[in-house]
């Protein structure tokens, strides 16, 4: 009997240490496995990410195939015609000469100031034989305000006597013409083609060249080589809006040197968005002429320009009217 009492605690004892051993044996087992456990999966988690990045980055260095650039640049078009549902050349004009002229002093000038010299200039000479016959001196003094004065004398009163001599007064409505007449460049020619005689044609000018690199229709710098590149992405039935529409919006939201994105309507087609002020109000304020609630550059404009909250701008010397806001 006393040995089985004996034995009693020795068994006890013999367990407790049997499950003390157990214990401290599954600790490590399960924080061994709970730490390989977790590795692989941070590791997985990192390598999505990774992964993801690298597609994103991938899809952002693809090239834009043509068949997607076409469409881009068309849609972008019909977002323009919507929002500039009245873009027009901003020269004053009421004849082919005068487009012609006009467009010739328009070099190394804005249109505003353009149009503010150029009722003086035609009451006093409004034909081509008119312009021939003049005074060189007269004309440098009228056309003063448009700067290089004396080259565009020459230039306008050359053309002038070409009118007069070789198209019996009348500004011809052909390419290789017009090409042919002094200070008359292509751009003067699409101009001129494009708005006194309802041939297509684009127009090239600064605002123009800039945008469509901005908008990567083309790399080109030269404006024949833009001029060829940007045709081919477009039926040539839109050429001449086209050209208005994209220099409308240069001059108003998409400005060289501070674009307003933050107030762009096509900044979702835009590869360019972010090189000028995104916030909203920030970049409201960067709006020029209608956009802005200032005066535009024709101090004749067509009447949808003024339907649509265009303001005349002010004759030469004249104070312009305050800004109306948007």
């Amino acid at each position: 009997m006393k040995k089985a009492v004996a034995a009693e605690p020795v068994k006890k004892a013999a367990a407790a240490k049997s499950a003390k051993k157990k214990a401290a044996a599954a600790k490590p087992v399960k924080s061994v496995t709970k730490t390989v456990a977790a590795k692989p999966a941070k590791s997985v988690t990192k390598a999505a990410a990774a992964k993801s990045a690298k597609s994103v980055t991938k899809a952002a260095a693809e090239p834009e195939s043509r068949t997607a650039l076409v469409r881009r640049a068309r849609r972008i078009n019909r977002e323009l015609a919507e929002v500039y549902p009245y873009a027009h050349p901003e020269l004053d004009f009421e004849n082919p000469f005068q487009l012609l002229v006009a467009t010739v002093l328009s070099a190394q000038t804005t249109d505003l100031r353009v149009n503010q010299t150029t009722p003086a200039l035609f009451a006093k000479y409004p034909t081509p034989e008119d312009l021939a016959a003049a005074n060189p001196e007269e004309v440098e003094e009228l056309i003063r305000p448009t700067g290089f004065f004396r080259a565009k004398t020459r230039s306008i009163m050359g053309l002038a006597a070409a009118l007069r001599d070789e198209f019996e007064g009348e500004v011809p409505g052909r390419l290789e013409d017009l090409v042919k007449l002094p200070g008359v460049g292509r751009k003067t020619a699409f101009v001129v083609m494009g708005n006194a005689f309802g041939r297509p044609g684009i127009t090239v000018d600064t605002h123009f060249g800039r945008l469509v690199r901005r908008w990567k229709w083309t790399e080109e710098t030269d404006p024949d080589k833009v001029e060829k590149a940007v045709g081919e992405l477009f039926p040539k039935s839109d050429w001449t809006m086209l050209s208005h529409r994209v220099i409308f919006h240069g001059r108003r939201i998409c400005h060289a040197r501070k674009p307003a994105c933050g107030a762009c309507p096509i900044a979702p087609l835009c590869p360019a968005y972010g090189e000028g002020e995104t916030d909203p109000e920030k970049a409201k304020k960067l709006l020029k002429y209608e956009k802005g609630g200032f005066p535009g550059q024709r101090l004749k404009p067509p009447q949808s320009y003024l339907d649509a909250g265009g303001i005349p701008a002010p004759p030469l010397g004249a104070t312009a009217p305050p800004a109306t806001g948007e």
